[in-house]
Order: structure tokens, then C-alpha cells, then sequence
């Protein structure tokens, strides 16, 4: 499978991994560094972090927009991977700046601008405009590689999100060890790791660009958009949208908005599920001396699922693509909603038991986890292949970037719904729903019925999707 694809494909592969190794590295401890150095309530960390994964996920859409125009796939990744580095260590130098005699008696539910604070800011929209420079270029050039119909697109993809995963598998291991120690003041120590990450993905993609990431023919993909002349500019303007383009990009727009569900009750990984990791489950392992696993370490079984189980789903696609019996891009998404519905089930038996005032065992989440990744394999490499394929050309990068605008709703409304997380010690504060939650049986349901009820919906109208992506799967 793998010596199928270009050299290129790997220059991404490797660039990825390392740029996952730092959000996902940052992530891991993002929010217990929110509760336990800064000192913020459950409730306005979920929020916080709904807004800062949210606006990571917006900022794609304006550069998209600025390659597609200005600056080309290969400048934009480099700037937004320096701003992304320079971010971490913003965030590092806020962790030195925590000092315990300075926390306050109650967790604050709203921002206090001391110098700790301010860093921490900074950092956090350092990564948000970084990311937005860097997301949607690189996956749009994996799609480049490969000429139109090419039957490999989505096995590529999938190996692209091995390395995706590869990052994320490895991050929280070592940011989560240097920084989830049961001491706060240990925090800077995961944020540096993941800057250096970042170093690292950029040192690879700057050494590997020139040579590797070119196209079928031996041309390079990614440079900056040459400048049009007036009369081509004038031509491009008379030339309208075909009825097909429109039917297509009309379905990426679709699907957009089913995948906003998906990512809602996903996302839960980063603030409730380490929530309760971290309180509700019993963490400590009495073979290895009573050893208790960090919370952050939990978030290393979806992308070790991934690296594992990965290779499968592609070998699956491309084995029923030679049969031509292959599932349409919308079939796999509403399985793949369907799956992460199964994986809120698997924990409600755990949540009876939480209700009851115990703790339980680590294999909830584990199995939990599992089932998330199998749906995540049947719908996110797929839709980035998806919006390759039905995208016209001259608005790829754009239309990636609307791509994972859904995925910024997506992620503002996970971290909305975590503030309902079940927390007897909540103090003052006010969702946008208005209400909390005391049990979680009720919290779980929320994302049970909230996927399961988007798959039935998008299993029911995918023939209609077929219909208007005019040949493509």
C-alpha cells in the first residue's frame, strides 16, 4: 500500500505527525493546566477551550483564501508553523509565570489579566493564526499529488491521517509526562516539548519541499499563484459556475453540517472525557506500585487506535474500490456518526456507576475511545478526500478552509456543551443553555441521541448526495 504513493505524500506525512505532536501535545494538558495553574472552573475552561479549538478551526478559511491568492500552499504553511511555535512557547513561558501563593481561594470564572494570564493568551492566539495558515494548505496538497480520478485519493488521506495520528499518539505520552505530574508548576515543561515539536515538522517540510512535493508530471505543487493578467482576469470573471460544480459544492456544504455533530460529541475528548478521567476514574495501577496514569495519557488511545486499526480501513476502501463496491463518501460519514453514537453507549454503564459515587475502571474510556476512532476513520480522512475531489480547482484551498469552518462550530459547541459536565463543586456561572446537569447518564445521552439522530438523517437522503456529486465517490 505504501509504495504506491509519491515521496511527497511522506514530506506531508512527517510534517503533519510533528505539527499533530504539538496541538495534540498542548491539548492533552491544555485544559488541566486551565483547572489547575490558572485556576479556572470546569465550566469556564470547557468554554474557553470551545472557543480556542473553535477559532482554530475558523482561521483555515481565511488562509485558504490568502494561498489560493497571495502567498501559495508552501509559504503559508511556513509562516503559520513559525507563529504556531512562537505560540507554544508562549504558553511555556505562562506555565513559568505560575506560582502557588498566588492562587486564589475560589476558581475564577472569567479572566484575570495578570502576567501569567496575558502569556497565555497570547500564546492561545498565536496557535489560532498559525493554524489557520497552516491547516488547510497542507491537506490540500496531498490532494494535489495525485491527478484527477486517481483511485488512490482517499487511501492517501488515510495514510496522511496515520500521521496525523502517529503525532497525536506520541504527544500527550511526553507532554502529558513532562507536564501532567500532579504538580502545576510542571506544565511549562509539556508546552515546551510541543513548540520543539513544531520546530521539527517545519526543519522536515523546509528540507523536503523542493524536491518531493510535486506533481505526477514532475511540476511543483504549492508555489505561489502566478499573477493574471487583466484580460485573464476579466475571462475568469465571465466564467460562471457550471450546474455540476454548484450541485457539488453544494454537497460539501452538506455534509459540513452533519460533521459539526460528529465533532461536537468527538471534541468531548479534550474537556469532559479528561474531566472524568481525571476525577471519575480510578487511575492507579497496583501491579506497577500503585502508579497512577495521567489524565492526558487517555487522550493517546484514539490515535493509537488510528496508527493500528488504519492501514485496515484503507486496505478495506481499496480492496471494494477494485469491486467498484466501494461506499459512497456519504454512506462511510453516516457510519462513522453511527459509531461514535455506539461509543457514548459503551459509557453509560460506567455513568450509572459515577451516579452511584464510585470510580471506575479505565477500560470504559478505553473502550470508548475505540469505538470514536473506528467513526472518525469512516468519516474524516473521507472528507478531506471528499472536498478534493468534488472541489473545482481554482477554489480548493477555500473550500477546504469552509471544510473545517464547520469544524470551528463544531468545536465552539463541544466545549458549550462540556460547561454542562456534571461538577458538584461549579461555582457562579452562566451557559448558553442556562441549566447544568447533575448526573451522567443525562450527559452522556446528549451525544447519544445528537449523532445517532445525524446518522439516520444522512443515511436517509445519501442517495440524493450521490446523485448530485455527478460521479464522484
Amino acid at each position: 500500500m505504501f509504495k504506491q504513493h509519491p515521496k511527497g505524500l511522506y514530506v506531508l506525512f512527517f510534517t503533519e505527525m510533528w505539527e499533530r505532536f504539538s496541538y495534540y501535545g498542548m491539548r492533552a494538558i491544555l485544559a488541566l493546566y486551565m483547572v489547575k495553574a490558572l485556576i479556572y472552573d470546569t465550566a469556564f475552561t470547557s468554554s474557553i477551550y470551545g472557543y480556542y479549538t473553535g477559532l482554530v478551526y475558523l482561521t483555515p478559511l481565511i488562509g485558504g483564501y490568502v494561498a489560493d491568492k497571495y502567498w501559495g500552499n508552501r509559504r503559508s504553511i511556513i509562516v503559520g508553523g513559525i507563529l504556531m511555535a512562537i505560540g507554544q512557547f508562549a504558553l511555556a513561558f505562562s506555565g513559568f509565570l505560575y506560582d502557588p501563593a498566588n492562587s486564589p481561594s475560589q476558581p475564577y470564572t472569567s479572566f484575570m489579566l495578570n502576567p501569567q494570564q496575558i502569556a497565555f493568551i497570547i500564546g492561545l492566539f498565536l496557535l489560532i493564526v498559525g493554524n489557520g495558515f497552516f491547516k488547510p494548505n497542507i491537506s490540500t496538497m496531498v490532494g494535489q499529488l495525485y491527478p484527477e480520478g486517481d483511485k488512490r485519493r482517499d487511501s492517501a488521506f488515510t495514510i496522511f491521517y496515520m500521521g496525523i495520528n502517529l503525532g497525536a499518539l506520541l504527544s500527550p505520552f511526553v507532554a502529558g509526562g513532562l507536564g501532567d505530574t500532579g504538580d502545576p508548576a510542571d506544565f511549562k515543561w509539556g508546552f515546551m516539548a510541543a513548540g520543539i515539536g513544531m520546530l521539527l515538522g517545519l526543519i522536515q517540510f523546509y528540507l523536503g519541499k523542493n524536491k518531493h512535493l510535486v506533481t505526477p508530471e514532475g511540476e511543483p505543487v504549492g508555489l505561489v499563484p502566478k499573477k493574471k493578467t487583466a484580460a485573464e482576469k476579466k475571462a475568469e470573471v465571465k466564467v460562471p459556475l457550471t450546474k455540476i460544480e454548484k450541485e457539488r459544492i453544494a454537497v460539501i456544504f452538506i455534509l459540513a453540517f452533519f460533521v459539526i455533530f460528529f465533532w461536537a460529541a468527538f471534541e468531548q475528548a479534550g474537556v469532559s472525557l479528561t474531566f472524568f478521567a481525571d476525577e471519575k476514574t480510578d487511575r492507579a495501577i497496583s501491579w506497577l506500585g500503585n502508579f497512577v496514569i495521567p489524565a492526558s495519557w487517555f487522550q493517546s488511545i484514539n490515535p493509537i487506535a488510528i496508527v493500528i486499526f488504519a492501514p485496515l480501513f484503507a486496505g478495506i476502501w481499496t480492496k471494494l474500490g477494485k469491486k467498484d463496491k466501494e461506499p459512497s463518501s456519504p454512506l462511510k460519514m453516516a457510519l462513522g456518526l453511527l459509531l461514535l453514537s455506539f461509543g457514548f453507549m459503551i459509557l453509560l454503564p460506567a455513568a450509572k456507576q459515577v451516579d452511584a459515587g464510585m470510580k471506575v475502571g479505565p477500560m470504559w474510556l478505553v473502550l470508548a475511545y475505540t469505538l470514536h476512532t473506528f467513526g472518525e476513520l469512516s468519516l474524516s480522512p473521507i472528507g478531506l478526500s471528499m472536498v478534493t475531489k468534488l472541489s473545482p480547482t481554482r477554489f480548493a484551498s477555500l473550500l477546504m478552509g469552509v471544510w473545517f469552518l464547520a469544524n470551528a462550530a463544531a468545536n465552539w459547541l463541544a466545549g458549550q456543551l462540556s460547561t454542562l459536565y456534571p461538577d458538584p463543586n461549579r461555582t457562579e456561572f452562566s451557559s448558553i443553555f442556562g441549566y447544568v446537569i447533575n448526573d451522567f447518564s443525562s450527559f452522556f445521552t446528549i451525544f447519544i441521541v445528537m449523532s445517532l439522530s445525524a446518522s439516520l438523517i444522512l443515511f436517509l437522503i445519501h442517495r440524493l448526495l450521490i446523485k448530485m456529486m455527478h460521479g464522484v465517490k
